[in-house]
């Protein structure tokens, strides 16, 4: 799936994971034995300024400890990082913010982002946090394996060279994530925002998840029905297509928006492709081959190829808003080979991110530390990841994260015999879904090969969930999450499913428009619901 919504950062995402042990995962919520979980549960969040950050002065962050593997408890445990709004109103609790990905870290994004969630600070403190694998909570890297396992797709016609580097690849991901790897994904994140939940103090969950969120929100939904309060979809994601579907999917998507950019950029004199929209499509996938064969360097000692030009395009493509971003980014890039610009979409926003300096070697994981958060204390010998600091977070934290929740949460794996018979077919599928994207998208599904299988709770159990209503939105132009997807998730999860159909463009419908921002914070604060199958039309008129 891809990934997020917000007005200034998006993440590139409909993207694919790459786990190397998926660890074994109870089926409901109710297996677990609370009696080893009930020290996590007891904990309370102790806040406090937000250092490092480039933050407002009331944002707070904090953290929470829950078990590295939730099959035995007693075996290690992680440090997730949380930020919150408090309320400026009456309270009531708190929302819990997920912006998609898989790979978004959720403290970066509400620091850049917080205004436009303000309204819901009228009744709630406003969270978010970095899911286990992300941003400051151990963060998972590959070192170079991932354009190692581009340049494997590109090269050729033997698919068992393409089989060894993507061995390779996995290798990397393992000696640069840690002990966090085997036990990512969806269903453990679920799990971790059901601890959240409680050291919140909230007796119910209370949920805004966008994208990749939408699968997060559900996959609780599922595991604890109980523990459900007002809960919103926006950007839906599928539940049952397989990867590699939704990666084409995701290519076709992604082109449809790169069109519309091309066509919006050629009205304007500036544009760097050019005012005829025809040759400026050519030009653009011209640019991806050249840089591809002939990478820049970039003023942090790396170099900077086609492969990511379009890992950044994709993320600037989710929300019309950052258009004009885009084009004086890649003008920079094409008339004086300055990548800073398009650098800052590549690392998943509009700011150019923390770097490491230089000679600093590449994190291989979160530093081990013995604090443990207030009520989460224990005496087993397992390992304790704390919070990793910002300059910490490997470069290649959101696509890696990305690979790795997307394979966890997929119990399909291609094997050698299917990718040798079908990589030539696949590429052709995925070059006429995009000629910009297409081999991006291939990429992503390819990187699961070899993997331990997924879980198939998502696909199997995720289905007629037994909680009060919840919202889900979708937009009829969205790139990344087509509305059918909305539809098919809403009758999958059965009668507790409410449906708002925005008639809009972008991916997602909370940022960009006014009519579902009021519907979705009137059910939010008040418990107001649309009817299901309302509308807003693409002005923001209501209907």
């Amino acid at each position: 799936m891809l990934a997020k919504l917000s007005k200034r950062r998006c993440v590139i995402t409909a993207a694919v994971g790459l786990a190397l042990l998926v660890g074994a995962l109870p089926t409901t919520a109710a297996d677990r034995d609370r009696s080893e979980l009930s020290r996590f549960y007891e904990q309370k969040v102790t806040w406090s300024g937000c250092r490092g950050m480039d933050a407002a002065t009331d944002l707070q962050c904090g953290k929470v400890t829950v078990p590295l593997d939730y099959a035995k408890p007693s075996s290690g445990t992680l440090d997730l990082a949380l930020a919150r709004y408090r309320s400026y109103g009456k309270p009531r609790g708190s929302v819990l913010l997920n912006f998609g990905g898989p790979g978004a870290a959720g403290v970066g994004e509400l620091a850049a982002d917080g205004d436009g969630f303000m309204g819901l600070a009228k009744g709630y403190d406003v969270v978010s946090f970095d899911p286990r694998g992300v941003g400051r909570s151990s963060p998972v890297s590959c070192g170079d394996g991932t354009d190692e396992a581009l340049a494997a797709t590109e090269d050729g016609d033997d698919p068992r060279a393409l089989l060894r580097q993507l061995r390779r690849v996995a290798a990397a991901c393992a000696e640069h994530s840690g002990p966090v790897l085997p036990h990512i994904g969806t269903v453990n994140a679920s799990r971790d925002m059901d601890i959240m939940r409680a050291a919140l103090g909230d007796r119910k969950l209370n949920y805004l998840g966008f994208s990749y969120g939408t699968r997060l929100g559900a996959v609780y939904a599922a595991q604890f029905p109980e523990k459900v309060g007002r809960l919103v979809l926006d950007g839906v994601d599928t539940l049952t297509e397989p990867l590699t579907e939704q990666s084409r999917v995701g290519a076709e998507g992604q082109q449809t928006a790169l069109d519309d950019f091309v066509d919006w950029c050629t009205e304007d004199i500036a544009c760097p492709f050019g005012q005829d929209s025809r040759k400026a499509r050519e030009q653009v996938v011209r640019l991806v081959d050249s840089l591809d064969e002939d990478p820049v360097p970039t003023d942090w000692g790396d170099t900077f190829s086609g492969q990511d030009l379009v890992g950044a395009i994709g993320q600037a493509l989710y929300s019309r808003e950052l258009w004009p971003l885009l084009e004086r980014a890649v003008a920079q890039l094409v008339e004086d080979g300055d990548t800073r610009g398009i650098e800052a979409f590549a690392s998943g926003g509009t700011a150019l991110p923390h770097r490491a300096e230089p000679d600093r070697p590449k994190t291989t994981g979160a530093k081990t530390e013995g604090a443990r958060t207030e009520g989460a204390e224990t005496d087993d010998p397992g390992t304790h990841a704390g919070l990793a600091d910002e300059d910490e977070v490997p470069l290649d934290n959101l696509p890696a994260a990305l690979m790795a929740i997307n394979c966890a949460d997929d119990p399909d794996r291609p094997t050698a015999d299917a990718i040798a018979r079908d990589l030539g077919r696949l590429r052709t599928e995925y070059e006429e879904a995009s000629p910009v994207f297409g081999r991006y998208r291939l990429t992503e599904v390819l990187t699961c090969y070899g993997r331990p299988k997924g879980t198939d709770y998502i696909r199997e159990e995720v289905r007629d969930v037994d909680t009060p209503k919840m919202l889900l939105v979708g937009t009829r132009g969205d790139p990344a999450t087509p509305y059918r997807w909305t539809v098919e998730t809403a009758k999958r999860l059965g009668d507790s499913a409410v449906v708002l159909d925005n008639k809009g463009d972008g991916h997602t419908g909370y940022t960009s428009s006014r009519c579902v921002q009021r519907k979705v914070d009137a059910f939010l604060l008040y418990g107001s619901l649309p009817p299901s199958g309302s509308s807003c039309g693409p002005e923001e008129d209501d209907r």
